[in-house]
């Protein structure tokens, strides 16, 4: 882990395109303004771990779904909608 000391309005510079800035300095507290271009994700730690816990929960399939497939009827998984246009109106 690199540590830097900076002082009130000194930037930090990650790669080319992310500059980090020390734009407030009071109570023991730091407060940073970060410039990054659009496509990069900023999080908070705590919001950024929540992301990856719910990605997980999402990416989870029910333990039983071996079962409800091994059962499941192939005719369940075709669509049985009538097409909104008959070969008459087609003509």
């Amino acid at each position: 882990m690199l540590v830097l000391t900076r002082k009130l309005g000194e930037e930090i510079v990650i790669g080319e395109e992310i500059r980090v800035i020390v734009v407030e300095i009071k109570r023991g507290a730091v407060k940073l303004g970060i410039a990054a271009p659009p496509h990069t994700s900023i999080h908070r730690q705590e919001v950024f771990s929540k992301i990856q816990d719910e990605n997980k929960k999402a990416g989870v399939l029910p333990e039983n779904i071996r079962e409800i497939l091994k059962n499941a009827k192939p005719e369940s998984f075709k669509m049985n909608r009538k097409s909104p246009l008959t070969n008459n109106e087609l003509s």
